[in-house]
C-alpha cells in the first residue's frame, strides 16, 4: 500500500483529501503546518508528498527545498492558487516539484496526476537502475551520484533528465520530448527550463562545463548524451 503524506492547513480540504486517498487504497497521514510536514517527510517512508504552497509556521516552497537540500527526493504535487504563468518557479529548478495542482480541482484530476507521478517513480523492467561514465558514477535506483570520491548532488529533475538522455545514448533527444518525459507535460514548463536544466548538470558533470563532453548540444534539435 502505497503511503501519501499531506501537507495542508484547511482543515476540510484535509479531510477530504484523505478520505478520497483511503478510498482508492492509499494510507494517509498529514500534517497542518510546514514545520511538522517537513519532520514527518523526513523521517517516515513516504511514496508521494502533497503539499500546500500556503502554510503556516514554514511555507510550502521552503519545506520542499529544504527537502531536496536533504536530498529527500520523494515525489511532491504542490497545491498552489498562483496562475499557470507562475508555476515555473514552483516546479523549478529552486524547488524542485514534481507536479502541481491549481486550487480549486477535480477529485479525478488530482487521482489522476497522483497516479501519473508514481508511475514515473516506478522502475520498469530492463531500465538503466546504474551507468557510470568518466569518474561519474550513478545510481538511478538509489538516486545517488557521485564524481570521483566526491558526492553529487542531483535533483529528481536532473536524474530523470540524465537518465533518459542516457537511455537514448547517442541519439538526439528533443526539448519536447524531454519536457513530455521528464515533467509529464507537452511543451511545459518551457523548452528554455531545459536549458537551464542542462547548464546545472553540466556544472556538475562535466570537467570543463564550457566545453562539454558528455552533454552535447545538438542546434535546433536538442541534446545528446555520449560517453
Amino acid at each position: 500500500m502505497k503511503k501519501i503524506l499531506i501537507i495542508e492547513d484547511d482543515q476540510s480540504l484535509l479531510e477530504t483529501l484523505t478520505s478520497l486517498l483511503e478510498a482508492e487504497n492509499f494510507k494517509v497521514i498529514s500534517a497542518m503546518d510546514g514545520e511538522e510536514g517537513f519532520q514527518l517527510a523526513s523521517r517516515e517512508k513516504i511514496d508521494l508528498i502533497i503539499l500546500d504552497v500556503g502554510l503556516p509556521s514554514l511555507g510550502g516552497l521552503e519545506v520542499c527545498k529544504g527537502l531536496r537540500a536533504k536530498n529527500i527526493i520523494t515525489p511532491i504535487i504542490m497545491l498552489t492558487g498562483e496562475k499557470k504563468e507562475e508555476i515555473d518557479k514552483v516546479l523549478g529548478l529552486e524547488f524542485g516539484a514534481d507536479d502541481y495542482m491549481i486550487k480549486p480541482f477535480g477529485a479525478k484530476e488530482l487521482l489522476a496526476r497522483i497516479k501519473a507521478v508514481l508511475r514515473r517513480f516506478q522502475p520498469e523492467a530492463g531500465e538503466v537502475e546504474e551507468y557510470s561514465f568518466g569518474d561519474v558514477h550513478i545510481n538511478f535506483k538509489k538516486q545517488t551520484a557521485s564524481k570521483g570520491k566526491e558526492e553529487l548532488y542531483l535533483t529528481v529533475k536532473e536524474f530523470g533528465l540524465l537518465k533518459l538522455l542516457i537511455s537514448h545514448e547517442g541519439e538526439v533527444v528533443s526539448r519536447d520530448l524531454i519536457l513530455n518525459e521528464v515533467w509529464g507535460y507537452d511543451k511545459f514548463p518551457t523548452t528554455r527550463t531545459v536549458d537551464t536544466f542542462i547548464h546545472h548538470l553540466r556544472q556538475k558533470i562535466e570537467d570543463k562545463p564550457s566545453e562539454p563532453v558528455y552533454l552535447i548540444t545538438v542546434p535546433w534539435s536538442g541534446y545528446r548524451f555520449q560517453k
